[in-house]
């Protein structure tokens, strides 16, 4: 029989087999779903494994950091990576087995690769690219017009923010006095719910669109590690596709986010935004003078071209003057010969014309009496033709019933029916025995 054992023995004799069969050290790749600094400096961690569809967990496991491994590990792979060690990081770091008989299975880490992480976070930051890419949309956002006044400003960034104020007091005391209307709406610039909440503003810029000219995004200060938060598909997909060009400023010169690759404009801080913005604005305003310039010398040289045709045209003017008068006096003149005899002209040509008028109409009125005299003759020969005593004379009969209506087919009358029958020299009168149809 089996010897018994207690939980504790059990315990022990699976730590005994795991120290007796296990190397000391294991270079392990996994996602850290859960990470949490204690007080007392230590840092737990949970390592997870899904399938190859990313739904469902396969492997789960508790690890530790002590604190002075996380002091001297933790600063490093910050500086390399740029991201401190949190949760949805992918990570290749070097531990030990574990199995305490209170504490159960867990992993010591005591060292961690940060390239193996870059290498995933530039992966991450190129599989999102391709997949923009492939939907059609990376250079939309890009590809906007700026519109030439860019006064109306939507700003997506903290409320509290220090590079948010700086933001509005570089473009409220800009050295030129250029204004700028913007408008905040608040979001959350790091942590867990950067996407869902600056996925919010966007929206709510986009139902507002048409009341301004373009999306600044701005995140002042702040770890570089956080930057990460920004680095998602659905985020990157709405500053793609926003109707407005937005400009992004939420980084160092040396940190790079997806939302820099999808941004009409990329810039390195708040104030550098400012500056964007207050920089087309006055390029416009240099267009604006250098048109005016040009408008004015244009002006300048018309009316010294006109002032010279008017000098020209005072020259000629007189001379002008006196052909036209010297002319017009000789249709004056014309005219004044024409109308002494027009009078005589006048009731010579009426009169000519009324006797024409006069043999015209009569010509017609003898015309029109021959026309309808033959259609009257060719009417009353057709009205003979048809005349119905004609056709009896000629052998035909009429049949009307009691009514009055005359008979043209069996049909129209039924048996015991009394019938008149007109004749030539006479009207028959008959009572309908029988009917035969068909021929």
């Amino acid at each position: 029989m089996n010897e018994t054992l207690s939980l504790f023995e059990l315990n022990n004799l699976v730590r005994s087999v795991l120290e007796q069969t296990l190397d000391g050290e294991y270079w392990l790749q996994a996602e850290l779903s859960e990470a949490r600094l204690a007080s007392n400096g230590h840092f737990y961690a949970e390592f997870v494994e899904k399938d190859k569809d990313g739904r469902s967990l396969i492997a789960r496991a508790r690890a530790t950091m002590w604190a002075r491994t996380f002091n001297m590990l933790s600063p490093l792979f910050e500086r390399a990576t740029g991201e401190r060690l949190r949760a949805g990081l992918t990570v290749r770091v070097l531990v030990t087995v574990e199995f305490h008989e209170l504490y159960g299975h867990s992993l010591n880490i005591i060292n961690i690769d940060p390239t193996y992480t870059m290498g995933e976070m530039a992966r991450r930051r190129r599989e999102i690219l391709e997949q923009l890419q492939a939907a059609g949309i990376l250079e939309d956002n890009r590809q906007l017009p700026m519109p030439r006044l860019m006064k109306r400003v939507a700003v997506i960034s903290s409320a509290g923010a220090a590079g948010y104020g700086d933001f509005c007091n570089q473009l409220g005391h800009n050295a030129y006095g250029f204004f700028f209307e913007t408008h905040l709406f608040p979001a959350v610039m790091q942590g867990a719910n950067v996407e869902a909440s600056v996925l919010s503003a966007l929206e709510t810029i986009m139902a507002e669109a048409e009341d301004f000219d373009c999306v600044v995004i701005i995140r002042g200060g702040g770890a570089t590690s956080d930057l990460s938060d920004f680095d998602t598909y659905a985020l990157a997909a709405a500053v793609a596709q926003m109707p407005l060009p937005v400009i992004v400023g939420i980084g160092h010169e040396r940190d790079e986010t997806v939302l820099d690759h999808v941004a009409h404009t990329r810039v390195k801080t708040p104030t550098a935004a400012a500056s964007f913005l207050i920089e087309h604005q006055l390029i416009e305003l240099t267009e604006q003078q250098e048109l005016q310039r040009r408008i004015n010398e244009a002006a300048i040289v018309l009316i010294q071209e006109q002032r010279q045709a008017l000098e020209r045209l005072t020259t000629f003017l007189p001379r002008a003057f006196a052909l036209m008068h010297e002319r017009q006096q000789r249709r004056l003149d014309n005219l004044s010969a024409r109308l002494a005899t027009a009078p005589q002209r006048h009731l010579l040509a009426a009169a000519h014309q009324q006797e024409r008028l006069w043999q015209t109409m009569m010509q017609a009125a003898q015309l029109r009496f021959q026309r309808e005299k033959g259609s009257l003759q060719l009417l009353a020969q057709r009205l003979k033709a048809v005349d119905p005593t004609l056709l009896l004379q000629r052998g035909y009969s009429l049949t009307f019933n009691a009514e009055g209506r005359l008979i043209k087919s069996v049909s129209d009358v039924q048996s015991g029916e009394i019938l008149h029958t007109h004749l030539a020299d006479g009207t028959l009168h008959s009572v309908i025995k029988t009917i035969d149809k068909g021929n």
